[in-house]
């Protein structure tokens, strides 16, 4: 649920910074559901039905309601291309189609006013875009080609973008330099693609205000390289990770959540000390091969290590010793489906782990 809470307060942030496009307890509603549901795909997406007939000045595939004029809908059709985008467009949603290409000059006339561009769920390669579409795109925000076939990302040259998400498709690359340019990005999604470790050496040093990166589900044999100090949040589950380098986390002062789950991890890959940040609030270590507790800061407060291979229980991985002042603030632990068991624990555990509510053994 907390991995939910961080990207409900992301997408509130990112909301906010955006023109107000629809009645506020509609808007309310959908950030309470994309909240419950924990969605990745979160755009604040209203039914035609619900915004009231379409206007003029609009493409005959699609619908642009009068009363949000500068919206196109062209989603859930059976199109086969991307129509021509009128002047005075700025969101315009074209996932849940057939698409496999994209035509030089459908978006001449938004080429400086389009700030969000949704794709998702299409057939889109890299070969059927052709030059003059997304590469003419100068004020895109959010650009959403998760669901594709791409096997590099199409990257519009827009100083403005906060948010990239390409889940999904066939991701083999991410060239360096893509991202210089970027200085507004927040958020890069790029999960279950078939990126290496070497794919993405120094692709996202650029974005000097990255808070969340995603790459799980992805073939990276290391955690990335090069990622900004500014990133609060980085999740690489499902990877074959089996190392942390020296020092990373240090490289990352503003870090709180991290996912490594289901990787390669075994002791000998983990340094003394490598998740030892006062920043970290949340580790996710679940579904590896560990077999002791690695050190930890007692600022942490969420650890997970589930179905690892744990055999004991040493108390100076949470304290290294304890006071009034010194002690773990580690609320919930888990560690269910380990060589361990509750009578493991030793006494004096009490003081150290004085605020964890839960413990989890089954």
């Amino acid at each position: 649920m907390h991995y939910c809470r961080v990207a409900f307060k992301l997408h509130v942030f990112l909301f906010l910074s955006t023109e107000a496009m629809f009645p506020l307890h509609v808007t309310l509603f959908v950030l309470l559901a994309n909240l419950a549901l924990c969605q990745y795909y979160d755009y604040d997406y209203q039914p035609v039905s619900m915004l009231g007939p379409s206007g003029p000045n609009c493409n005959k595939e699609c619908d642009c309601p009068i009363n949000f004029p500068s919206a196109m809908y062209c989603d859930n059709r059976k199109l086969r291309f991307v129509p021509i985008v009128p002047s005075g467009i700025k969101y315009l949603y074209l996932q849940n189609n057939l698409i496999e290409e994209i035509k030089a000059g459908v978006f001449d006339n938004v080429t400086d006013t389009l700030r969000w561009l949704v794709l998702d769920h299409n057939q889109i390669t890299n070969a059927k875009i052709e030059k003059g579409t997304i590469d003419k795109l100068t004020a895109l925000e959010k650009l959403f080609f998760s669901f594709n076939n791409i096997t590099e990302p199409a990257i519009p040259p827009s100083k403005f973008l906060e948010e990239l998400k390409m889940m999904n498709n066939k991701l083999s690359k991410f060239p360096s330099g893509l991202l210089t340019d970027k200085v507004n990005l927040t958020s890069i999604s790029l999960q279950h693609n078939e990126l290496t470790s070497e794919a993405i050496t120094d692709a996202f040093k650029g974005p000097k205000k990255l808070l969340s990166l995603d790459v799980s589900h992805n073939k990276l044999r290391k955690l990335p390289a090069g990622v900004p100090s500014s990133l609060e949040i980085l999740y690489a589950d499902y990877n074959d990770i089996d190392k942390i380098g020296a020092g990373y986390l240090k490289k990352l002062p503003s870090l709180r959540y991290l996912r490594v789950s289901h990787n390669n991890l075994e002791d000998s890959g983990i340094p003394a000390g490598a998740f030892n940040v006062t920043s970290l609030l949340e580790l996710d270590l679940s579904f590896n091969r560990l077999q002791s507790i690695p050190e930890v800061n007692e600022q942490l407060e969420q650890l997970y290590l589930q179905a690892n291979e744990i055999n004991k229980f040493d108390l100076a991985s949470f304290c290294k010793f304890t006071g009034p002042l010194n002690y773990s603030r580690l609320k919930h632990l888990r560690l269910d489906a380990n060589i361990i068991t509750y009578s493991d624990i030793p006494p004096e555990s009490a003081n150290c782990l004085r605020q964890a509510s839960d413990i989890m053994f089954e």
